[in-house]
């Protein structure tokens, strides 16, 4: 293993590109020592959708090395943010799409210097928070590869946790970027609604549900790239309310004493592992010494009715894409979907308009209700995933699960879904590892997934702290007292250690 490998392990973002504007290495000495760990860990983790490589060696020659992320070595996500000329599965094995233009937000990311190396894995159309695929097979967590890394940006928070890249790219419509971050052991800030750009290719997603930024190896980095890529597109149809100042330096500032509120109860009613419990514990214990009131708080508007209009609201879309995809190519992509996808597609289709929006309206109403239940606080702890990460498969449907499965699938008896039993069962199936991240997406809410506990088996487990709408900058500020508190930059998942 070269230095500049084991530079690229050992750093963050912001200390890769020091180095490189002080000379100290070059961007094609991290790029190529990025592609050389990203070979070397292929077989272990599984996390690469398309290769950049020969693009990636052309950019690191000419990138200006005085941008603030020059030369340093990035993956973008193969799902909804296009790359010109680079083919977008979106996990699936239907027919690719190739755009013909970058995505606003992947030109922001290599205006800062970033230099993509790989588009990353995610599971079929970021529909599993397991990053699992017919497509790809199964992407595996850098600190036990016979474990998940969550999803749907698992394949992102792999490349990262593995020191293949110090960031990635991620989105987040239901926990997909605070999943695996809670799963990799690395920082996964869910934005604002309207706080980075969506466009051209899509105006929004999910309804808004669905958010683009990253995960990354530190506040810090994740502050940085915001403040290099936040704002609208030219066709966004919203933006987040402005931010007072630099979300870096928001990063670097002490927060000062802050209201805190916990926040442990499942959404669901379902059960909580005891690992889960104790790194919420963890959490607010580091949040007292960090010198914050901290409070333990119910929110009652938040259940599974509310939960089910969620699920319900994406249903709605998975079957509206099937249809945008059906005039993409001609015919319909029913067939090559996967089945939990094509179940969830037809279920979408026997909703009626009014179901949706009488759906819609709760979910809104109890979004009006959690932000005027929790004004007083400026952040709330709460869980992002229910259990440690689970071992590989271990959220694949099985037994009864898979009959029902299959006989919706089979016989199209998908409108057995609107019967209230079976319908709870499959979102039991689908939740019961996170039950919490889908709030935020609905309430808008900045949200920020923080490493702060591992079990004794060596595996991650993150906690979330959810925001004022609009509010990154108090918790990033948090965020970056309980990263110093935990220790936790210094902790790095054991695989392919250098020396």
């Amino acid at each position: 293993m070269n230095e500049f490998e084991t530079l690229l392990w050992e750093n963050d973002a912001t200390g890769l590109a020091a180095l490189v504007r002080s000379g100290d290495v070059a961007p094609a000495e991290l790029v190529e020592a990025a592609i050389t760990r990203a070979e070397a860990t292929s077989h272990d983790i599984n996390a690469i959708a398309e290769k950049l490589f020969d693009q990636a060696r052309a950019m690191a020659r000419t990138v200006d090395r005085a941008l603030p992320f020059a030369g340093v070595p990035f993956a973008i996500k193969d799902l909804a943010m296009g790359i010109a000329g680079v083919p977008m599965h979106s996990g699936s094995r239907a027919p690719m799409f190739v755009p013909e233009v970058n995505s606003t937000l992947v030109d922001r990311q290599i205006g800062a210097g970033l230099i993509p190396i790989a588009t990353s894995t995610t599971p079929e159309y970021g529909l599993r928070l397991v990053t699992e695929s017919a497509r790809f097979g199964v992407t595996r967590n850098p600190w036990n590869n016979a474990h998940v890394t969550g999803g749907s940006s698992g394949g992102a928070a792999a490349l990262v946790s593995a020191g293949v890249v110090p960031m990635a790219h991620a989105s987040d419509g239901g926990g997909s970027i605070r999943v695996p971050a809670a799963c990799c052991g690395l920082v996964g800030l869910k934005t604002s609604r309207g706080r980075t750009p969506a466009g051209p290719l899509f105006s929004e997603t999910w309804f808004g549900f669905v958010v683009e930024h990253a995960v990354t190896r530190s506040v810090r980095d994740t502050a940085l790239l915001l403040d290099l890529t936040h704002g609208p597109d030219a066709t966004a149809p919203y933006a987040a309310r402005p931010q007072k100042g630099a979300f870096a330096a928001a990063a670097a500032r002490a927060p000062g004493p802050l209201a805190i509120g916990v926040f442990r109860r499942s959404p669901l009613g379902l059960g909580v592992s005891r690992e889960t419990l104790d790194a919420l514990d963890q959490a607010a214990a580091l949040a007292r010494e960090g010198g914050h009131a901290v409070t333990e708080i119910d929110l009652p508007m938040i259940d599974r009715t509310f939960m089910a209009d969620f699920a319900r609201t994406v249903a709605s879309s998975i079957a509206g894409l099937m249809r945008l995809e059906a005039v993409r190519n001609g015919r319909s992509i029913l067939g090559d979907v996967e089945r939990a996808t094509r179940v969830l597609a037809r279920f979408g289709e026997v909703m009626s308009a009014g179901e949706l929006y009488a759906g819609l309206e709760r979910l809104h109403a109890a979004s009006r209700a959690l932000i005027a239940h929790t004004a007083p606080f400026d952040a709330v702890l709460m869980p992002v995933i229910a259990h440690p990460p689970v071992p590989v498969g271990g959220m694949d449907a099985r037994g009864v699960d898979e009959t029902v499965e299959n006989v919706l699938d089979r016989l199209r008896l998908t409108r057995l879904l609107s019967l209230d039993p079976i319908f709870s069962q499959l979102m039991d199936k689908s939740l019961w590892f996170t039950h919490w991240p889908a709030i935020q997406n609905v309430t808008g809410q900045p949200s920020i997934a923080m490493p702060v506990h591992v079990t004794a088996e060596g595996l991650p487990i993150g906690i979330q702290a959810a925001g004022r709408p609009g509010d990154e900058e108090t918790l990033l500020s948090f965020a970056a007292q309980m990263e110093t508190l935990s220790g936790w930059t210094c902790r790095r998942a054991p695989l392919r250690r250098p020396g």
